[in-house]
């Protein structure tokens, strides 16, 4: 079951499922002001201060592979509402698509281990990812531009990873609850606690554990800790 994003009814839909999040809504009003002017503050200084390392890779994506330098996706956002999903591309403008829809299928089900694989969205050793890709995933270089998916409000500096439309199509019921709860963010829990290396459910889990314990000191805990991940490059392919 997938919502259809553009459905005000399936929202309803949806919520039925999780009665519990409708009283959430108006419990966490200040809680989203606050984390909203978080987002708008980190993102706009991080615009700023990553614009020269973002024309660097830019020009590197240009000159050593044919294609955009922009990889645009639709996503599946807060309750459902679809977004463009920015990252800078680290494949083949040619790619074949079909290959990642059915590792996710597969990697949802549990039919691979998170020690033989790579991250929910990323495939080890994957031969469509360009040389300067390679690089870019691991240093997660490659999620530069999504801070303007942050600053636009689509997503949050912390929050669970928005997942592709078809993706959803495999969720099982309590899967769905990790994009009701919160806006999807540029890193989170699972990030910082072994990124590519933890299974899928294990990631759901994470998702909801932030979204139940979310504090502000909670996502600048995660903000902090995100830069040491990324340097590290554990788990990140």
């Amino acid at each position: 079951m997938y919502l259809q994003p553009d459905s005000a009814s399936n929202w309803d839909d949806w919520s039925g499922l999780y009665r519990d999040l409708r009283e959430k809504d108006s419990d966490k009003r200040l809680h989203r002001v606050v984390k909203r002017g978080l987002d708008i503050l980190g993102s706009a200084t991080a615009l700023l201060v990553f614009t020269p390392l973002m024309a660097v890779v830019a020009l590197l994506i240009k000159v050593t592979s044919k294609g955009p330098i922009l990889f645009r996706q639709s996503r599946v956002g807060y309750r459902g509402v679809p977004f463009t999903f920015l990252k800078f591309r680290t494949m083949r403008h040619s790619n074949n698509g079909s290959v990642h829809r059915e590792f996710i299928q597969r990697f949802i089900s549990g039919e691979m281990s998170p020690a033989g694989t790579a991250p929910v969205y990323k495939i080890t050793d994957d031969p469509r990812v360009t040389r300067i890709g390679k690089f870019l995933r691991k240093t997660s270089l490659d999620e530069l531009p999504q801070f303007w998916n942050v600053l636009t409000g689509k997503m949050s500096l912390v929050g669970p990873r928005p997942p592709i439309p078809y993706e959803v199509e495999y969720y099982d019921i309590w899967h769905r609850r990790r994009v009701l709860e919160v806006k999807p963010g540029l890193t989170g829990l699972w990030q910082v606690k072994g990124r590519s290396r933890t299974s899928f459910n294990d990631m759901v889990r994470l998702d909801l554990q932030y979204a139940k314990t979310w504090s502000i000191w909670l996502d600048l805990k995660i903000l902090f800790e995100t830069p040491l991940a990324m340097i590290s490059g554990d788990g990140a392919y």
